[in-house]
């Protein structure tokens, strides 16, 4: 997922986990307008901080990220101003970042950003973009995924020691069936399960096959979980959240920025590292470098060769065959 040359990029960049001063006002070849305007008041965390972020961490960011159908989350003024999700750029938003022409279900095409480079993280970022939210498929594939995502989304005060257990049980469901996961901190309350699969079904063969393993799952320990997305079904349980496998739905990519006070950042996490002590918004703009810093290894090492087909085996042992 990276080389040494970007764990030496890490460390040194992360100047004791917090952004520095800017020596100038140009980040991965794009020049940065309003360079110290503050997007987080509380940390103090400006427009150049975070377009320093995105060029150190684009060695570990852009593997899950590049060359995937993107939703933006803006925030041009920082947190105090208003933040909108964008969906399709206009003739006036980050022409230098490439561009893809999807059809919709309603008839004709939609033009969507991805990212091909460091340079395309940073442009959106001039462009006030605080969180990157991919499709789950790449735009030479635009109607087969190749990753399944399981949200687990916890109700208010519900505990972590419930997140956790329902986390590591998913897990083994799915090891059950021959199915790698892989877990991240969202950088807000809960957790996503992340599963790399071969590009072999539909949009429409994907979420019902999520959609199986969820309510499986669901149906366990009906007492916590639910896949019923009503706000009252859900209270004081974990939502497990299998809609962000629908065609054009989206969720938050590795190591993004998140548009809250904490500048918190969504961040994998190793499966021994899911302990009583954890949360799903431990990491920031601040600390996540020192964590990569220290690290010895990919917290996801070995995430394309866990990749695996949707087998008839599988389908057949969730009845959908």
């Amino acid at each position: 997922m990276r080389d040494d040359k970007s764990a030496r990029e890490v460390r040194m960049s992360h100047d004791s986990g917090k952004p520095g001063k800017s020596a100038g006002h140009t980040v991965a070849n794009v020049a940065i307008t309003h360079p110290d305007r503050v997007l987080y008041s509380e940390q103090r965390i400006t427009k150049a901080d975070v377009a320093r972020y995105y060029e150190a961490l684009a060695p570990w960011i852009l593997p899950h990220l590049k060359e995937r159908p993107l939703s933006l989350l803006r925030c041009p003024e920082g947190l105090k101003g208003e933040c909108f999700f964008q969906k399709h750029p206009d003739t006036h938003f980050a022409n230098e970042v490439p561009r893809v022409a999807i059809p919709e279900k309603q008839g004709g095409r939609s033009d969507y950003v991805y990212i091909g480079s460091a340079t395309d993280l940073v442009w959106l970022v001039q462009f006030g973009v605080l969180e990157f939210h991919p499709w789950g498929c790449r735009i030479d594939d635009l109607e087969r995924p190749d990753t399944l995502v399981f949200d687990l989304d916890p109700g208010p005060r519900l505990s972590w020691r419930v997140i956790a257990k329902t986390a590591k049980s998913l897990r083994e469901r799915l090891a059950t069936l021959g199915l790698n996961s892989f877990l991240q901190a969202t950088g807000g309350k809960g957790l996503h399960l992340i599963v790399p699969v071969r590009p072999e079904l539909n949009w429409e063969q994907a979420k019902g096959f999520a959609q199986a393993i969820s309510r499986a799952h669901a149906s366990d320990d009906p007492g916590n979980l639910t896949t019923n997305m009503s706000q009252t079904k859900r209270k004081g349980k974990v939502f497990i959240d299998y809609l962000r496998n629908s065609r054009g739905s989206t969720s938050i990519a590795r190591y993004s920025t998140r548009a809250n006070d904490g500048a918190t950042v969504a961040t994998p996490l190793r499966w021994d590292e899911l302990n009583a002590r954890a949360t799903a918004n431990r990491y920031t703009v601040n600390n996540v470098r020192r964590r990569l810093s220290a690290l010895r290894a990919d917290p996801w090492e070995g995430y394309e060769e866990a990749r695996r087909p949707i087998t008839r085996k599988m389908l057949k042992q969730l009845k959908l065959e």
